[in-house]
Order: C-alpha cells, then structure tokens, then sequence
C-alpha cells in the first residue's frame, strides 16, 4: 500500500490517563482535535491499572482523519504528551498523566515506524472495548474478524471498566 500525501487516512488513538485524569484526558482531547479536526469519541471508560498498583485510568478510543504520515501522527501524539507532562521511563508499566497511542492507520499492517495494528487491542479490554464501539464491523487486518465479534469472544473476567459519565467539547483556542 502506498502512503499518498494527499490522501485522507483514518486513524484510531487510544487515550489513557490515571493522573489527574480528567484534566489530561481533556486536554488530550483539545490536543488531538487541534492537530486533526473533527474527533469521533468512544465512550470513556473507568479500569483498573493493569500491570501495576495504582490509580484507575480513563480510556477511550478516538478516531480521526488525516493527512499525515504514520510518523508524523506518532511525533504529535507524542507533543501532546509532553505537554501534558508525561513522564517516560524505563517502566513500561507506571502512572502517567497521558498516554496516546497509535492504533490504526487505515488497515495497514507493518512494524515500521511502529507496530501496526497495536497488539494490545486483542489483549486489553480498556482498548478493545472502546474500539469496538466505535468501529464495531471494521475488521483487524490480521485475525480477520471484526471489532464487535473481537469483543464478544473477549474473555470479560480478566479486566474489570465501565462507562462513566464524560463531557468534552473543543474549545477554539
């Protein structure tokens, strides 16, 4: 598949914070909508640290639209979360104010510049979840099967979320 700058790709971010989550995640949010425009939003959803003791994390699943290359995408998640103060360290599992992450790129598949799709959408309710919800019949490039069906065989014991009430819309500045 060739990358056309001038084509439109959709793209998919998971958006986790369990640090002053609302405010990141909110921030998260403005963030992405100024770099991409238009937002279509999951649900947010309320779990447990996976990995680690700590705070519950918001998440949700964010699609968006663009124009950018795959690594272009990646450097203005990553402004994103430096400008929400995110700490990277040698843990892969921590706190963090914010965590935006790369998804899918249109339905390529490739290990370059990043691993795409991301394996923890089959592995991570708080990512499949909201992914499902709001590309429920698009399917993984890789086990061939839709997002809604990905969700139903999930095995649901294994992490514990639920929707909580979240209001976010983009401010002009």
């Amino acid at each position: 598949m060739s990358i056309d700058a001038e084509t439109s790709h959709t793209i998919y971010i998971s958006v986790g914070s369990n640090v002053e989550k609302e405010k990141h995640t909110k921030a998260g949010l403005q963030g992405m909508y100024q770099a991409f425009g238009e937002l279509t939003l999951s649900s947010v959803y309320e779990s447990e640290s996976v990995g680690f003791e700590g705070n519950n994390f918001y998440n949700l699943v964010v699609k968006a639209n663009t124009q950018l290359s795959i690594s272009d995408v990646c450097r203005v998640l990553k402004k994103i979360e430096q400008d929400n103060k995110r700490q990277r360290g040698e843990q892969k599992f921590a706190p963090r104010t914010l965590d935006l992450d790369l998804l899918l790129y249109d339905t390529l598949v490739t290990s370059q510049p990043i691993l795409l799709p991301r394996p923890e959408i089959l592995f991570n309710a708080f990512v499949l979840k909201p992914l499902a919800e709001i590309a429920a019949e698009q399917i993984h490039p890789e086990v061939n099967k839709n997002y809604s069906k990905l969700w139903q065989e999930y095995d649901k014991s294994q992490q514990k979320l639920w929707a909580i009430k979240f209001e976010w819309s983009p401010s002009n500045t």
